[in-house]
């Protein structure tokens, strides 16, 4: 698919849509007054709580926050892309999707379909030489060592790069166009890329050599089954035992994970996944009956990958060794954790035997066994403090109190809900705190201010000056969002997402605003700067099933979006305000990281 789909025929499918005939061919809908009521589709419920109101042409679930238009519904619903999703709706309606054949993007897309396409034909060379090639027997009885049958094999559609400097190149790079393909999807090497000078001269005569060899191919799939990399097992026990593509225009590992197509070719309604560390613990888990389990790509896991995968399901499970290195590299993964850990979403830690790994442990006790390892695995929250507590006493109150200040830091990045509070009231049990007094560090640490400090007057370098309209005042409603400039801002963003283009300011100081609209803001506002082409559908596809996307989806909710005269202005002065008031706070901190120690010695005064 070239090029970007135009705006215009974006609005103009909205505006055919009529969002009760999209849900309704999905869920049974029920009419409830002038709206539409039904069980919601993405968490579980007795009563429903979803709701659908045609005049708004929105969707809104009161149990869990999930909001949006019809083609929010169907990314969600569906687990779409969102060119997907455009599709499968103006399929619905007749209309065939335009795309924007000029400028860089579709130079951009053009050049990104070439490489797929040559990745593609690089993954059938490979299959064809597990099948065919002279030295293909190595690599079979490899594999047949490991456990793994034809079907298992296709089915992740493992092949064979054989020993040699240029079998792909001979086989594909027949033209110098797709000579550069080749190497932007990773798949050559120049000889000039090499560390080492001193690489033999017989590799190719052409100064070019191909990247994998003598190895065991599995490629690395994204969504749509189009393949995007590649990782490479030796046959042997030579270093590095594998070999992952390079980050490519159309390779990005820390986004994604291996082994989520063929999970979700398996099973697409799986209920949680497995998180282990290698393609082969993926691939032998497979070959045992266990389809739910992800391998990252060499690198950590990254909250990216959690959100992509709590967007599928509520239950993920982190599958490390129990030795030190397995541990430390469950810490890990935990703290990656705790920001994207929203109600409704379980993480657990799985501890294996030492000198096992899924793919030994599974051969050895069986599909049943592994599985009720997997059941009974450790809490995240048993975890979390069985490994804050490791290194003191918590029945002291200075290990209590060490206690205390490891954990707050961390538990103030779980989002707010339920799960943070009951953190919180376990974190209160164990050192024998009350649990308001927890409470109050959470939410707001624990400096005290002394209450005779007036403001502080803004320096004269600081000064600035309110310039822009006065905002209106809104009419106070039933659980309208609390009016801040902050708010008032985003509005204007998903309005019209342009106006960031005119800023020059450097907005990192507004986190001194510790806002959590101003949060929001801000990371809206990079999204837009890093694709100036981003659309107020493309946000809120963007985020959906994260905690920024249930915060957008409450704010069109409650706050209605509508075009005005000055958009640009009214935003900037926004922003002028906001940033203000942020030096005006960063200001007051560094007057009183002056006036601790005197504060500290009980002087209380400069």
């Amino acid at each position: 698919m070239a090029g970007l789909i135009p705006q215009a025929f974006i609005d103009d499918l909205l505006s055919r849509v009529d969002i009760v005939d999209v849900i309704d061919k999905r869920i049974k809908l029920r009419k409830s007054g002038k709206n539409y009521s039904a069980l919601c589709p993405f968490h579980t419920e007795k009563s429903p709580s979803f709701s659908v109101e045609p005049e708004k042409q929105f969707y809104y679930c009161f149990g869990c926050g999930a909001g949006g238009n019809a083609l929010g519904f169907v990314m969600d619903y569906e687990r779409l892309d969102f060119p997907q999703a455009v599709e499968i709706l103006a399929a619905d309606y007749g209309l065939t999707v335009p795309h924007d054949e000029s400028g860089r993007e579709d130079k951009r897309q053009s050049e990104n379909k070439g490489i797929l396409d040559i990745l593609g034909e690089a993954n059938h060379f490979y299959q064809k030489s597990l099948r065919s090639h002279a030295q293909k027997e190595r690599a079979v009885a490899y594999l047949k060592g490991r456990g793994l049958t034809g079907a298992v094999a296709k089915h992740f559609g493992i092949g064979f790069a054989p020993p040699g400097w240029d079998n792909l190149l001979k086989a594909l790079g027949d033209s110098a166009e797709r000579v550069e393909r080749l190497h932007k999807a990773g798949l050559l090497i120049r000889r000039e890329q090499e560390a080492d000078s001193s690489a033999e001269p017989s590799k190719s005569d052409r100064g070019q050599y191909d990247r994998f060899r003598d190895r065991i191919m599995f490629p690395i799939r994204d969504s749509r089954g189009r393949v995007l990399g590649f990782g490479g097992r030796v046959l042997t026990n030579e270093k590095p035992k594998y070999l992952n593509s390079p980050e490519t225009p159309v390779y990005h590992k820390g986004n994604e994970l291996y082994g989520l197509y063929e999970s979700r070719r398996s099973n697409p309604k799986q209920s949680r996944f497995l998180i282990v560390e290698g393609y082969m613990d993926v691939v032998a888990l497979a070959q045992s009956g266990i389809d739910n389990a992800v391998a990252t790509l060499g690198t950590a896991t990254s909250a990216a990958h959690l959100t992509r995968l709590f967007k599928i399901v509520s239950e993920v499970i982190y599958c490390f060794d129990g030795d030190a290195a397995g541990r430390t590299a469950a810490w890990r993964g935990l703290q990656t954790t705790l920001p994207v850990l929203e109600d409704g979403r379980q993480v657990r830690f799985l501890f294996l035997p030492e000198g096992e790994d899924p793919d030994t442990l599974v051969r050895k006790i069986g599909r049943d066994r592994f599985n009720e390892l997997v059941d009974n695995a450790t809490p995240l929250a048993d975890f979390f403090f069985h490994h804050l507590s490791e290194e003191l006493d918590a029945s002291t109150i200075e290990g209590k109190a060490r206690l205390s200040a490891l954990a707050l830091p961390l538990l103030k990045q779980i989002p707010t809900g339920i799960y943070r509070q009951l953190m919180s009231d376990r974190l209160a049990a164990i050192t024998g705190v009350d649990t308001g007094t927890i409470a109050g560090m959470m939410g707001q640490g624990t400096a005290q201010v002394p209450q005779d400090i007036p403001d502080l007057p803004i320096p004269p370098e600081h000064s600035y000056r309110h310039q822009g309209p006065k905002e209106p005042r809104p009419r106070p409603t039933a659980n309208a969002l609390p009016r801040s400039p902050g708010l008032k801002a985003i509005e204007l963003l998903l309005y019209k997402p342009e106006v960031v283009q005119a800023l020059e300011e450097d907005l990192e100081l507004l986190r001194e605003n510790g806002d959590q609209y101003t949060d929001l803001l801000l990371e809206l506002v990079e999204l837009v700067q890093r694709d100036p082409t981003t659309n107020t559908y493309t946000m809120l596809g963007h985020f959906y099933g994260t905690p920024l996307g249930t915060q957008l989806a409450q704010l069109i909710k409650q706050e209605k979006i509508t075009p005005h005269e000055g958009v640009a202005t009214e935003f900037r002065f926004l922003v002028t305000s906001l940033l203000g008031d942020a030096r005006k706070k960063q200001y007051k901190k560094q007057l009183m990281a002056q006036l601790a120690p005197r504060l500290r010695s009980g002087r209380g005064e400069p």
